[in-house]
């Protein structure tokens, strides 16, 4: 059972440090696309814009012969006036192990300043220390370049032997039933960069929630790692009960360190560590 759990988790952590900062070039989304609010938005913490939602990530790579690998992961997410948010995540043993599946859910409560991991295949919750984000600039403070607020594409400076990168900010819209704004990432491999006998262009969109400030579509398309597509759906603008963000009664809390890995926290920080001792 240690060992399940430590897997489970490890499947469920890695993008902690990196969610809601959009995507990078080479593999689709950098979190994995578990629980889109965990950073607060794009630009850190956000207070004052409460919501639920579900958030559905689908990868699909196509092999040399044709063959295709889809995999397809489903969080709950909720957010607090506070800036609060639970992500949940049913975790699905294989069939040979003979467990039953489990809730895996992460609290980030930034008002007590303490992170919470809740298994409840043992009803355990790990305690460990939470930094507040930074919260997003002031309107018109760090606001997007001239070239951005009038729209259009803007290329990065590249050497002919390295990639090169356009940016297009896209005209708002109204994305899974809420306003959003856009922007699009089209990177081009010179034909023999990486040894490619012709050039390699990977396409990024990110649909950006003008009220939520998280993402609420994301679309990757590479020819080398395939597609990526996120999708918020269920999206209820309203305040969810305050009894998601504390453990629940019945639940053993662990406290220490920086959650389950061992020293310093290795599986919070997104790299696997030792199970966690029970």
């Amino acid at each position: 059972m240690k060992k399940l759990i430590w897997i489970s988790g490890c499947l469920l952590l890695p993008s902690l440090a990196l969610l809601g900062q959009g995507m990078r070039g080479g593999g689709g989304f950098p979190m994995g696309g578990r629980g889109m609010g965990m950073m607060g938005g794009p630009h850190g913490l956000v207070t004052g814009a409460p919501y639920s939602a579900t958030e559905v990530e689908q990868t699909q790579e196509t092999l040399a012969d044709g063959n295709t690998i889809v995999r397809k992961h489903q969080v709950n997410v909720f957010r607090d006036s506070q800036g609060r948010v639970r992500t949940e995540e049913t975790i699905t043993p294989d069939a040979s192990s003979g467990k039953q599946p489990f809730t895996l859910t992460t609290i980030l409560d930034y008002v007590g300043g303490n992170r919470y991991l809740l298994d409840s295949s043992t009803m355990t919750a790990y305690q460990s220390p939470l930094r507040t984000p930074r919260t997003p600039p002031a309107a018109g403070s760090n606001g997007p370049s001239p070239m951005a607020r009038r729209g259009g594409a803007q290329a990065d400076v590249a050497r002919p032997d390295r990639p090169s990168v356009v940016h297009t900010t896209l005209a708002p819209q109204s994305v899974n039933g809420v306003l959003a704004s856009g922007s699009q990432r089209v990177e081009t491999i010179p034909a023999g960069a990486i040894g490619n006998a012709r050039p390699i262009q990977a396409t990024h969109i990110v649909w950006i929630s003008t009220d939520l400030k998280v993402p609420v579509q994301m679309k990757s398309v590479d020819p080398r790692f395939g597609t990526s597509d996120m999708e918020l759906t269920n999206i209820v603008q309203s305040e969810p009960s305050a009894s998601l963000f504390v453990v629940p009664a019945g639940y053993t809390l662990k406290t220490g360190g920086r959650g389950p890995g061992g020293p310093g926290g290795a599986m919070m920080r997104g790299r696997p560590g030792p199970p966690p001792q029970q």
